[in-house]
């Protein structure tokens, strides 16, 4: 098949829309649903991706996205108790790419609403059945196992996205992009990301990279390669833990990002861990209400008369001072930024969320600046020399 006929574009009102080959056929095959504009741009940039994060890590990878930016991607690890208790998915069994994509959009269920999910590894029953329960817009991945397909299938009413994707499929190596009516060209960025990049110039008196943090700072740069830019990564335990999107100030990303870090460590306070839902409460009803109850407007949101709707008695707040005391013990974090950090007020924000290893471009005019605020906090900080724009 060389063109596949869509709904319409990014928005109702632009028809025609169509993806299609100048040359061959098309690398997918569409199995249920019928995907839209937004979701095939979502569904060939998260599955490069996990593609890479495969490469690079030898591990099972899953990413998931929203808006043609990733709200989470991650690696197959061994989850804690606590983690899959976060996650909401302590009743399940998990293969690897289950616990990937668990990771992956555990990172930020919010933003994971309604998102469009990329497995490295072929979809399983245990992953379909993860996904059946969650809100989601579609899948991609290199296959399906008949079980998963019978299950995914009854999403939606029957019309969830099942996408089906060549892992052989090879791009031509210049690409093209259409913009009022003129036709940008460039060479894709096959860029390899691996542990090489990022022993070859570190820049701090600490030069101690362990190996948990090679493999956090691989996730963290090459989930930057498919995020739009500006955009700062955090990572942890084999997967991204905040991600900042389409910001025009660095900072503004290092912040955005650094505060989704927060609340995902925030999560894990037992006091989170503990609280009185209501029985059958909706998961995005129970999500939102978890953020409202980590914000410092808690008391006032949850008023008399609200806090009945979630909770069946009303839980003591997480106390500023609670959020200071466990947010102080966040720590090994690695952070990556798909350009240069330009001042050490990044680094600044950076520590304030664990961040122990950094990788990033270099290049500034203030790189001594950033240099010595690392080395002030004992951080590892390596210059990539690649920058990572994405648009």
């Amino acid at each position: 098949m060389k063109e596949l006929a869509l709904k319409y574009g990014c928005n109702p009102n632009q028809k025609p829309s169509r993806i299609y080959m100048n040359e061959g056929e098309l690398p997918v095959e569409v199995l249920n649903g019928k995907p839209g504009y937004i979701n095939f741009l979502d569904a060939f940039n998260s599955w490069q991706l996990v593609r890479e994060l495969k490469a690079a890590t030898g591990l099972p990878a899953a990413a998931s996205f929203k808006h043609v930016s990733p709200a989470g991607a991650a690696v197959a690890t061994e989850l804690s108790d606590t983690l899959k208790k976060i996650y909401f998915v302590d009743d399940l069994e998990l293969s690897p790419i289950a616990s990937a994509y668990a990771a992956a959009r555990g990172a930020d269920r919010m933003s994971s609403y309604g998102d469009w999910v990329a497995l490295s590894d072929t979809c399983d029953v245990q992953t379909a059945k993860l996904l059946q329960r969650e809100v989601s817009d579609g899948i991609i991945a290199p296959d399906y196992t008949d079980e998963a397909l019978e299950v995914l299938k009854t999403k939606r009413r029957g019309t969830y996205n099942i996408v089906k994707i060549d892992p052989n499929y090879v791009p031509a190596p210049i690409e093209h992009k259409d913009v009022f009516g003129v036709t940008f060209e460039q060479g894709r960025n096959e860029l390899k990301i691996d542990e090489a990049m990022l022993m070859q110039n570190i820049v701090t008196e600490n030069k101690e990279l362990t190996e948990e943090a090679k493999r956090d700072l691989l996730i963290a740069l090459i989930t930057l390669k498919y995020t739009q830019s500006n955009s700062v990564c955090y990572a942890k335990g084999g997967q991204a833990i905040g991600v900042g999107a389409g910001q025009q100030s660095r900072i503004h990303c290092t912040r955005l990002a650094g505060n989704k870090a927060d609340i995902w460590f925030l999560r894990q306070h037992p006091k989170v861990l503990n609280l009185p839902f209501v029985d059958n409460i909706r998961r995005p009803d129970r999500d939102n209400t978890i953020d409202v109850y980590i914000s410092d407007d808690y008391e006032d949101v949850l008023a008399d008369g609200v806090w009945e709707q979630f909770f069946k008695t009303k839980p003591e707040p997480l106390t500023r001072e609670e959020k200071k005391e466990w947010l102080a013990t966040f720590s090994g974090v690695s952070l990556g930024s798909d350009a240069f950090f330009p001042f050490g007020d990044n680094i600044e924000r950076a520590k304030r969320s664990g961040v122990q290893y950094v990788a990033q471009p270099g290049g500034s005019i203030r790189d001594d600046n950033v240099i010595d605020t690392c080395n002030k906090y004992g951080m590892t900080m390596s210059f990539t020399g690649i920058r990572l724009f994405h648009h």
